[in-house]
């Protein structure tokens, strides 16, 4: 769903609204403008300034004001409170690090809900959004798994050290493979963007780094097609 008008999206933000992103005219100037700019930077909500012709194919030339959002069709979960709650004695945890092709992330978050993960974390700003596209590629598990926002992935990391479950970041940057890994303890796994991998701060903190075998010439798999790999092999190892 999309919103437009200043006015009615600062509504939105202070009401709590899962905003996905917002959209900014160039060269708009006001002071209601800038109070919406202070509220976008204090809340960490992703947004982007473009031309006003995006705009108004965005809000079907309806008078936006120089701003249209796009609201998530889904309730974001806040991950302190599920690790508070978590009743199973071996959680799995699912973290995209700036995934941020949709459809990727749609393809993740149904693997995601068949092998059983926890929740989904992804980052406030650089994900992709959980928007129509990302629901239908999901095949209608966007609504079935809870998806948590973090200002920073490293917010979850340290969450995650202070409730024991273990990290494994999935990276071509080390020599462990991934079916040398014990998976059968808590866990959270931490699957990186499609062209930069898991951010090197990100891997910094992590218990454990492991790599898939790759037997071609290319370099390295979708992404959506490795979290599936390490997913599946965490299942078979706890079966």
């Amino acid at each position: 769903m999309k919103i437009f008008g200043i006015r009615a999206i600062i509504e939105a933000i202070e009401s709590k609204e899962s905003i996905n992103k917002i959209y900014l005219q160039k060269g708009v100037r006001s002071n209601l403008y800038v109070e919406l700019q202070q509220l976008i930077k204090l809340h960490k909500i992703s947004s982007s300034t473009v031309p006003v012709e995006k705009l108004n194919r965005l809000s079907k030339n309806n008078n936006h004001q120089g701003a249209v959002a796009e609201i998530s069709p889904v309730k974001y979960f806040n991950l302190e409170d599920l690790l508070e709650k978590e009743s199973t004695t071996t959680p799995l945890y699912l973290v995209l690090d700036q995934v941020s092709d949709v459809r990727n992330f749609g393809a993740i978050i149904r693997t995601a809900e068949c092998t059983g993960v926890t929740a989904i974390i992804i980052q406030k700003s650089g994900s992709a959004p959980v928007n129509a596209e990302a629901i239908k590629t999901s095949a209608g598990a966007a609504f079935k798994i809870p998806i948590c926002k973090v200002d920073h992935i490293k917010d979850a990391l340290f969450l995650f050290k202070a409730y024991d479950i273990k990290t494994v970041a999935a990276t071509e940057k080390t020599e462990n493979s991934l079916y040398d890994l014990d998976l059968t303890s808590p866990l959270a796994i931490i699957m990186g963007s499609e062209d930069k991998g898991v951010n090197p701060s990100v891997l910094k903190m992590v218990d454990n780094k492991a790599k898939l075998p790759l037997l071609g010439e290319i370099e390295s798999l979708n992404v959506s097609v490795a979290c599936g790999v390490f997913l599946y092999e965490t299942i078979r190892q706890r079966n």
